[in-house]
């Protein structure tokens, strides 16, 4: 899949509708910057917004990823496929935002109970309290490492490493 090849395409049937990148954006409800990203090869669009492309500019799907017209229609089985593909990627990722969601929800209780501790004096005390103390600060701090790791998409670059070496094994 050529990238640059991608962008010039779309940025091609952009201007055969005669419209700006801000407006494309504005229809497709993304950033100019966004559009930007695409046309120039950066980027490519996650499946859902490659099917109202697709849509809008009265192309096939594979048409997009090839970077050029063709002359040849896709057939309705491959389209609901790709449908099919583009409504389980988007039910996996709110699957997952959620999961993060919840995550995150309860690093910030944690910490909250941290700063409550500390402002009253108990993560001062020695014993159970300052034990309690560290425990919802060192729980809301590998959250935190989680959320960042998460959107990087470290976690996902850490997965295929695990999965690649335990293969080997």
């Amino acid at each position: 899949m050529n990238l640059k090849k991608i962008g010039q395409f779309l940025k091609y049937l952009r201007k055969e509708k005669g419209i700006t990148q801000e407006q494309f954006a504005e229809i497709l409800g993304v950033s100019g910057r966004t559009v930007s990203r695409w046309e120039t090869g950066v980027n490519m669009p996650d499946l859902d917004v490659l099917i109202q492309i697709a849509d809008y500019y009265e192309v096939e799907i594979r048409e997009i990823l090839d970077g050029e017209r063709k002359g040849e229609k896709m057939n309705k089985e491959m389209e609901d496929t790709v449908l099919k593909v583009a409504d389980y990627s988007n039910h996996e990722k709110q699957r997952l935002a959620k999961r993060m969601s919840i995550l995150l929800f309860c690093g910030l209780i944690a910490f909250t109970v941290y700063l409550v501790m500390e402002f009253v004096g108990a993560a001062d005390v020695k014993g159970v309290q300052e034990e309690a103390a560290s425990a919802a600060l060192g729980f809301a701090y590998g959250i935190m490492i989680t959320g960042v790791l998460y959107t990087s998409g470290c976690l996902m670059k850490f997965k295929a490493f695990k999965k690649r070496l335990l293969k080997r094994g």
